[in-house]
């Protein structure tokens, strides 16, 4: 299953061309990893930091007043870190594809910690099952 956050673009997210800035991006995956993370029914209320970002860029999103699709899933499950992916579109027409690896943090006792049972629960809900069965058919093979 697929998280889909519809992103506002703001005035100031452009360029001088009229673009979205490049940098804004990382700002629209952020948001939509609030929004899927931070929710009431789920929440990761003992914390998580960002570990790294990776993020390609396909084609330039014009300034527009209606929102951007985010969809993101889950692409690895470890003891202590996960991989969310993102792509933002409209419908088929891709702007940006990109990942971001996550900690959980214990932000009292400042130091990394594991996923917590439901943690990886709620999260296995969002693992793509093609992108989980490539990886399973790789390893077979």
């Amino acid at each position: 299953m697929r998280h889909i956050y519809r992103c506002p673009l703001r005035w100031a997210d452009m360029d001088a061309y009229g673009h979205v800035n490049n940098v804004v991006f990382l700002r629209y995956l952020e948001e939509a990893r609030i929004d899927f993370l931070f929710r009431p029914e789920k929440d990761f209320k003992q914390g998580s930091v960002v570990a790294r970002h990776e993020i390609d860029y396909k084609r330039q999103l014009v300034h527009r007043h209606h929102p951007v699709d985010i969809e993101l899933w889950v692409t690895e499950i470890r003891a202590a870190s996960f991989t969310l992916t993102y792509e933002v579109k409209d419908d088929d027409l891709v702007y940006v594809r990109a990942s971001t690896v996550i900690v959980p943090f214990d932000f009292e006792a400042q130091r990394p910690r594991r996923l917590t049972a439901e943690e990886r629960e709620f999260l296995q809900e969002y693992t793509d099952d093609a992108v989980a069965g490539d990886k399973e058919e790789a390893v077979a093979a």
